[in-house]
């Protein structure tokens, strides 16, 4: 399925999505969401300032704590690290696909 998104700019990082939406919606801070997810402040510091990737249990952490899936948190992570290896092609240049018929052999 095609995206409507412009595949040229960066996805919303999630860090972003609560920092500029959740937080403020809830009158929330980083010290106050860092406490109820029971994780570090600098933890949340470095997620909300996109320096920090959202893994899997930070995903469960803010779904059950938003009443939100974590796939979708997930997702949106997917998103912008696809997006940042595809920003560097040369990195895997040397890479080259299997031919089909080679794969057709491991089918």
């Amino acid at each position: 399925m095609k995206s409507l998104r412009d595949a040229r700019r960066r996805p919303t990082h999630p860090g972003a999505v609560l920092r500029e939406d959740v937080l403020p919606a809830l009158a929330m801070t980083q010290t106050e969401l860092a406490r109820l997810l029971d994780v570090s402040r600098l933890t949340v510091s470095e997620l909300l300032h996109e320096k920090r990737t959202l893994t899997p249990e930070m995903a469960v952490r803010l779904a059950t704590l938003l009443h939100t899936t974590p796939e979708s948190w997930l997702r949106m992570q997917e998103a912008v690290s696809l997006w940042e290896v595809r920003q560097q092609p040369a990195k895997l240049a040397a890479i080259k696909p299997l031919s089909k018929a080679r794969l057709a052999l491991a089918g």
